[in-house]
């Protein structure tokens, strides 16, 4: 595909032409789900200050595109890692997926946990120290968890999971964790679809007001490169790949652990 190349050993397997050119007055790495693996993050992280480090001076910006917590066992140190400067010298921004969504949605109510926990959510609070509880928990357990975790999560994690945005535009590149809905115009998209939309996004062949969408959620073997849209999730928590996109001008390239 013109405008595309390699930087790791996985595929980059692009079905359709290649994508509008990219933002040229800096490099964007766009980082997949990460699901609880530290471990990857900071592989990945490391990759991406390498590359960075590469490419010069030039200012650089990170975008991860969400679902930190959940399935993986080290969901609590990926937030610590998230809120400690992960990459010095780039610029960083943090999007909502819908794990994050559902985590957070626990601290103020905690009969959101029931699909929480059968969802990944057990595996986060045992980061956090907190043993799972029955199959299917009483109101009074959800709320001794919900105490739980508030006890134990240091106050950075709250703030971080406070802050996360629902989209960042670079150029022709829009970045979300899930994807938009067709038709609708971005600036009146519904935030439970910019988290949660499988369909008909995934089937659209629309351009979606022009941008091509950079999102995660749904599981791919291999980085996606569509017409209109980019899909990077590839399943870290159970392959042990997690995948960045590398956006220069109009050259893309993929990171991969």
């Amino acid at each position: 595909m013109a405008g595309a190349s390699e930087s790791s050993s996985g595929p980059l397997h692009t079905p359709q032409p290649a994508p509008l050119p990219g933002p040229t007055d800096r490099v964007v790495y766009a980082i997949g789900d990460i699901h609880g693996r530290a471990d990857l993050l900071a592989r990945l992280h490391g990759m991406i200050l390498s590359d960075a480090a590469r490419r010069g001076r030039r200012a650089a910006v990170a975008v991860h595109l969400g679902d930190y917590v959940d399935r993986g066992r080290e969901s609590r140190a990926v937030l610590d890692r998230l809120t400690d400067d992960p990459l010095p010298g780039l610029q960083t921004a943090f999007l909502c997926g819908n794990h994050d969504a559902w985590m957070r949605a626990f601290l103020d109510d905690p009969e959101a946990g029931r699909g929480w926990l059968v969802n990944g959510g057990r595996e986060t609070l045992a980061s956090y120290g907190i043993p799972s509880v029955s199959t299917d928990p009483s109101l009074r357990e959800l709320r001794r968890l919900r105490a739980d975790l508030g006890a134990a999560m240091p106050a950075a994690h709250r703030d971080f999971l406070d802050g996360l945005q629902l989209t960042w535009r670079e150029g022709d590149y829009l970045f979300v964790h899930a994807g938009v809905r067709p038709g609708v115009p971005l600036a009146r998209q519904d935030p439970d679809d910019l988290i949660n939309i499988r369909q008909p996004f995934l089937a659209s062949q629309s351009r979606f007001d022009g941008a091509l969408v950079v999102h995660g959620h749904t599981i791919v073997n291999t980085p996606q490169v569509h017409d209109n849209r980019i899909a990077l999730d590839t399943g870290a928590y159970a392959t042990g790949r997690l995948t960045a996109l590398v956006i220069d001008g109009a050259e893309i390239s993929i990171l991969q652990t």
